[in-house]
């Protein structure tokens, strides 16, 4: 009897790992890198205008806020915080998921992120971008932004280093760092492919420089490899101490609402829920943009839906934990102010928060509604407007009731800070635009390593298969 032939890479759109179309080396290198090499589609300038006219818009609601100061904002006392760090907080969280998905999933051999992972990684360095932005505009003088890092200076003016603003400069600084090193040094294989497929030799020689000299030599694999397992042992405790800091903003304070102890894991799974959300929203669009359904599958679909349901729970928890802390502290001030969420001036925002983030990822019980991508794009939006509504609800409704009633202010946004909001998510749709134009968005050499290692277990199914039926049916 002869061997059977080896059998080719599954098809199953539910096969775990697996990618849809078998593909040589060539055709799928091609496949991948098509549209960064390619003429630009309409679809993609339709997209990039509107995003290009948002950035604009924030250019100018920035240059009035310098020159007219922060007054612009609808900010007020006792809400000294609004939307400016409602936006940083909520952008912070979005760019928790490309740690997660790129790092942790790495570290604990997780197949799946192989071709989303430089979606999420990307993701995570705009949304930075944009929540840095805020708190410098917050300062007041932003030019003075300078005094909060720990240079060696003759001033003798040195931060606070009890303030957990301060703390929040060190951990976003340090996340911003190690994401960036992270999605680079995984880009540099691409680049050089990029480099020596190009069909300009502008082309060759601007990836060329960013390529770093790549060759593809032992050597370079094996110091890649190293380098990029070091990285991703680093990044990976950023996932938790980034948003724990942010939420100490709020729990180290004592304003009711703020003052508790499990801010930080729920902040923390606030922000892996907001930033799955976020994928989805991003992934589901640019598959087909881009023509990658034959390597982003229904698996990965699947799982990030199933992250997104779980993480959804663990926020709905938190709601709960905090609605009976407020009545089992006995603290009056504490239950007033959840009271003032359910039925206060902002109890829209409140009941949204709950309907977007505890009632829409029900649905994704079923796997029918799992697969099914417009469904999930929905479920993902209203996932991102309810994680807002939720830090919009815990910092305006704790600021405008404090202790003491005679200072008691609502708060309303003004022109400029919807602008500054709207243009941040302008800015973010540019770059993550001009990143799909530019650079491969799936890395091919990872794919290409998957392909070979799901061919090669297939190949040794097959023969054990082989070897069985030659026994008679029986194991040898």
């Amino acid at each position: 009897m002869t061997a059977p032939a080896v059998p080719a890479i599954p098809i199953d759109p539910l096969e775990p790992n697996a990618v849809l179309v078998p593909k040589d080396d060539q055709s799928l290198t091609d496949s991948l890198y098509a549209f960064a090499q390619s003429k630009t589609p309409r679809g993609w300038w339709l997209l990039f205008l509107p995003a290009l006219g948002g950035a604009g818009l924030l250019v100018t609601m920035i240059t009035i806020t310098v020159i007219k100061g922060i007054g612009m904002w609808g900010n007020n006392i006792p809400v000294g915080w609004a939307w400016d760090i409602t936006n940083f907080v909520w952008w912070i969280g979005i760019g928790h998921a490309g740690t997660l998905i790129s790092a942790i999933l790495l570290l604990f051999l997780q197949r799946w992120r192989t071709s989303i992972n430089r979606f999420t990684e990307a993701m995570t360095l705009f949304a930075v971008m944009c929540a840095g932005i805020y708190p410098v505009l917050h300062l007041g003088r932003p030019w003075y932004a300078f005094y909060l890092f720990p240079y060696p200076s003759r001033l003798y003016l040195w931060p606070q280093f009890k303030s957990p603003l301060i703390w929040d400069v060190f951990a976003v600084s340090t996340y911003l760092t190690v994401s960036f090193l992270f999605w680079f040094l995984g880009l540099v294989p691409d680049l050089a492919g990029m480099r020596d497929t190009a069909k300009t030799r502008r082309s060759k020689v601007i990836y060329g420089i960013f390529a770093l000299g790549w060759r593809g030599s032992a050597r370079h694999w094996n110091n890649w490899r190293a380098a990029y397992l070091l990285l991703a042992g680093l990044a990976t405790p950023l996932v938790v101490s980034v948003h724990t800091i942010v939420s100490f903003d709020f729990a180290v304070s004592n304003l009711p609402g703020w003052h508790s102890t499990f801010f930080p894991p729920y902040f923390v799974a606030g922000a892996i829920f907001s930033g799955f959300a976020m994928v989805l929203t991003l992934v589901i669009p640019a598959r087909r943009l881009l023509h990658l359904e034959h390597v982003i599958t229904k698996r990965h679909l699947d799982n990030m839906a199933k992250v997104v349901l779980a993480t959804g729970w663990i926020v709905f928890y938190a709601y709960l934990v905090e609605m009976f802390l407020s009545w089992y502290s006995g603290n009056r001030y504490e239950w007033d102010t959840q009271v003032l969420r359910w039925t206060g001036p902002f109890a829209p925002i409140y009941w949204g928060a709950l309907l977007c983030n505890g009632l829409s990822p029900q649905i994704l019980w079923s796997r029918k509604a799992r697969l099914n991508e417009g469904v999930l794009f929905v479920v993902s939006i209203l996932v991102n407007i309810g994680m807002w509504c939720e830090r919009f609800m815990i910092i305006a409704t704790s600021l405008s009731r404090d202790f003491l009633p005679s200072s008691w202010r609502e708060y309303s946004p003004t022109f400029v800070d919807i602008g500054l909001f709207i243009g941040t998510i302008g800015l973010f749709c540019t770059a993550f635009l001009l990143f799909l134009k530019f650079v491969p968005a799936v890395s091919a050499s990872e794919v290409k390593e998957m392909r070979d290692e799901l061919a090669h277990e297939a190949h040794a199914q097959a023969h054990g298969a082989h070897a069985v039926a030659t026994a008679g049916g029986h194991a040898p």
